[in-house]
């Protein structure tokens, strides 16, 4: 059971996707820890649960903030919660491993309110664009991130950018599934704008891992 207000991403395919990448990294035990869009908090939650000796989750939203608190809070687990955008919230802290499940669905505007936890510009790389220039400052030596997001979002240009940025980077776990409501009412201008083929009603998921060394 999570405590999740109006307005915080529901854990689903993707959380989970990540969740079993983060497993097989591993996390180091006694590493630090940082969850970036913690949303509800809960791969904090797992990062502490696989032996991380320090767990930081950030959001931009106050209600994941204090959502993400009140989880891990409720199962023990001390991690520290910060509101604010993963770009500037952390200053030169460095961490061992980074997860990430950023919103990254195409919309037609930047999210607004609620919808910022799924709605990620034009591309969906609003926040992802952000991620990649920020991942090779926010990871230690041998530290690891991983991220999620939909191949809607062109998977090719978060490995450019991560690569660019002197990161080792590639796609290390896959999955395929249906639309979800979000996807499946806006399809028609998906199509539209060629993010997705026509009748298109499903999408593949991808964990991209990227390594500093």
């Amino acid at each position: 059971m999570l405590i999740r207000p109006p307005g915080v991403y529901r854990p689903q395919a993707d959380t989970w996707l990540l969740a079993r990448a983060m497993r097989d990294a591993p996390v180091p035990r006694g590493g630090r820890a940082l969850d970036a869009c913690t949303g509800t908090g809960v791969l904090a939650i797992h990062a502490a649960l696989a032996g991380a000796a320090s767990v930081t989750a950030v959001d931009i939203s106050r209600a994941a903030v204090a959502s993400a608190w009140l989880n891990s809070r409720i199962r023990g687990i001390g991690v520290e919660v910060v509101r604010g955008d993963v770009a500037t919230a952390l200053g030169d802290r460095r961490f061992d491993v980074v997860v990430a499940n950023p919103p990254y669905v195409p919309s037609a505007h930047p999210g607004r309110g609620h919808t910022r936890a799924w709605d990620a510009g034009q591309h969906g790389r609003t926040v992802l664009n952000q991620l990649c220039g920020r991942l090779p400052t926010l990871l230690a030596h041998n530290g690891i991130g991983l991220i999620v997001h939909s191949a809607v979002c062109d998977p090719d240009r978060t490995l450019t950018q991560l690569r660019g940025g002197g990161l080792k980077a590639a796609i290390v776990a896959r999955a395929i599934l249906p639309f979800g409501p979000v996807m499946r009412g806006r399809a028609a201008w998906l199509e539209a704008t060629g993010l997705i083929g026509p009748r298109q009603r499903h999408e593949e998921l991808v964990v991209i891992r990227a390594d500093r060394i």
